[in-house]
């Protein structure tokens, strides 16, 4: 068989997101140089040469705007770096200027880091021998933290452009770090893969975009020999699952909760409630959702006290009680019982403590809920209540269920209420 003429890595790669259209490449380059702050922009011609079998070898700018964009080393989207003369012989004392230029594309990868973080960050780059000690790990959890912390402040598409190119960074790093710290890396890249692919999928990315992230999770998380978070990545792709295949969501629920691995007791709890919606969804007998939710609520009493969530502290540290019943009701109206969710989404949305996106996500099921049991007016004030939290940072998967809350109450688009929540969805950009 023949090759594929040009350069097919970067074209494999741009089709993989979702980029059909070398004018898509450069819309989306537009995008990332933006948020990034890098001036500039680039036609159909530049994608075409990059595509072609002589790439070239990018600017410092579109470097960082390429990697952020396709969360990848550029070596593997078909670029080789210039190189003159003779390659050097390796010494323990690296090149200065290489090691300024590294320093510049970490720090780029945490733009939303505090001054204090951003100078600890420095401080460690400069001092790690070949980038690889294990303080710098540290650090790059930290930035990994800190853009979750934005994530869920300012919404997945301000976060995007700094924990993909933080990916990127790790996975270089990874390549060249000694087996101990390599191992740290590669369970820090597991966590920052998962959370990529969480981010493209709350931004509305196509779902073969966030599966790529997930696998490469997958992928890190089983070389370093982390069940747990191998199980966690499945209970994330059970999430991610399309609710027109709810087998599929079964298959990955019902493996991480029940997978050769021990999960902590918090993310047992949310892998089995999970577990539970997928039933609902097959079309399982109420009871048998109820016995599992029962089972949830059984882990969830084994476990300690719930701490502050982040992307690198324990699995699931911050699934509470509060959750786990607004999630219950989500599996009790899957189940054909909305009146019932109606009642626990109600009493735990006005008793409980949730963070915005979460707070708009089950207020978005509420509304649902209550279309289904047959209330549209009170449905549609609470979808614009949740619509209301939902619309500035751009929380995508309280935005779809309020898309489907709306296409539930089409048969009542006359209502005042019905249409404002209707027109106010039809104005919310793409």
């Amino acid at each position: 068989m023949s090759q594929i003429p040009g350069n097919p890595a970067f074209r494999t790669a741009r089709l993989e997101r979702g980029w059909h259209s070398q004018a898509d490449v450069a819309d989306a380059y537009a995008a990332h140089a933006a948020a990034l702050g890098e001036p500039g922009s680039i036609d159909v011609r530049q994608v075409r040469r990059w595509e072609s079998a002589k790439p070239g070898w990018p600017n410092t700018g579109a470097r960082r705007v390429l990697t952020a964009m396709f969360g990848m080393p550029l070596e593997q989207l078909g670029f080789r770096p210039h190189h003159t003369g003779t390659k050097p012989a390796q010494t323990t004392t690296e090149d200065p200027v290489r090691r300024r230029s590294f320093l510049q594309g970490v720090l780029g990868a945490a733009p939303l880091l505090t001054d204090a973080g951003r100078d600890q960050l420095t401080a460690a780059l400069r001092h790690a021998r070949r980038y690889t000690d294990h303080a710098l790990v540290g650090h790059l959890a930290t930035a990994l933290d800190e853009a979750a912390r934005a994530d869920g402040a300012t919404g997945p598409r301000q976060a995007l452009p700094a924990a993909t190119e933080l990916l990127a960074v790790i996975e270089q790093l990874a390549r060249e770090a000694p087996e101990p710290v390599r191992q740290e890396l590669l369970g820090l890249g597991a966590r920052a893969a998962e959370f990529a692919a969480w981010l493209h999928r709350d931004a509305g990315a196509p779902p073969h975009v966030a599966a790529f992230f997930y696998d490469r999770a997958v992928e890190w998380a089983t070389v370093t020999g982390d069940g747990p978070m191998h199980a966690y990545i499945l209970l994330r792709k059970a999430q991610a699952a399309d609710r027109d295949d709810p087998t599929r969501m079964l298959d990955l629920a019902r493996t991480a909760a029940h997978g050769p691995w021990r999960l902590p007791p918090r993310a047992h709890a949310e892998a089995l409630q999970q577990e539970a919606r997928a039933l609902a969804l097959t079309g399982a007998a109420p009871d048998t959702v109820a016995r599992t939710l029962d089972e949830a609520h059984h882990a969830l009493a084994q476990a300690g006290p719930a701490v502050q969530a982040s992307c690198t502290g324990p699995l699931c540290a911050g699934y509470t009680e509060e959750r786990l019943m607004a999630q219950a009701a989500i599996s009790h109206r899957e189940a054909g019982q909305p009146t019932r969710a109606v009642a626990l989404l109600q009493e735990h949305l006005a008793n409980g403590v949730f963070a915005p996106r979460d707070r708009a996500f089950f207020t978005a099921h509420l509304a649902g809920a209550l279309a289904a049991a047959g209330d549209p007016d009170h449905a549609a004030t609470t979808g614009l209540a949740s619509l209301r939290l939902a619309a500035g940072p751009g929380y995508g998967q309280a935005l779809g269920e309020l898309r489907r809350t709306a296409a539930q109450l089409r048969p009542h688009a006359r209502r005042p209420a019905v249409r404002e929540l209707r027109q106010a969805l039809t104005a919310l950009p793409i």
